[in-house]
């Protein structure tokens, strides 16, 4: 399967377990991966997947919304991506940077689409 890939995308969200952490937004970076058959796009935009549309979309997402957990928040992220933009599977890698002596804690989710076809 073939891959598209956006790495490292600055979000600000408001996420965090404590209100107080929650009050103001926080940069994420967001690495996004959709697997999809791009044989077909024959330099068709309709054919892929538009990452510009796909990172505009995360920009927006968190728009009037919290989440405590990161991991929740990536499930989302997973859920959007494969019921708006239909790839065949995305994974998605949330990193927060919380922790002064570390570069980044992240986590990764993998979804593929539901059986059926629709997510």
């Amino acid at each position: 399967m073939d891959r598209i890939a956006i790495h490292d995308l600055a979000v600000f969200y408001h996420v965090g377990v404590p209100d107080e952490e929650r009050a103001q937004p926080q940069r994420l970076a967001l690495t996004v991966e959709m697997e999809h058959d791009f044989s077909r796009a024959a330099d068709a935009l309709d054919k892929t997947i538009d990452y510009q549309a796909v990172s505009q979309r995360l920009l927006d997402f968190g728009r009037g919304r919290s989440w405590k957990l990161i991991e929740t928040l990536a499930v989302e992220l997973a859920e959007m991506i494969l019921r708006e933009f239909k790839p065949a599977r995305v994974t998605i890698e949330v990193k927060k940077f919380i922790i002064p002596q570390a570069g980044h804690v992240s986590v990764r989710v993998s979804r593929p689409v539901p059986r059926g076809g629709a997510a």
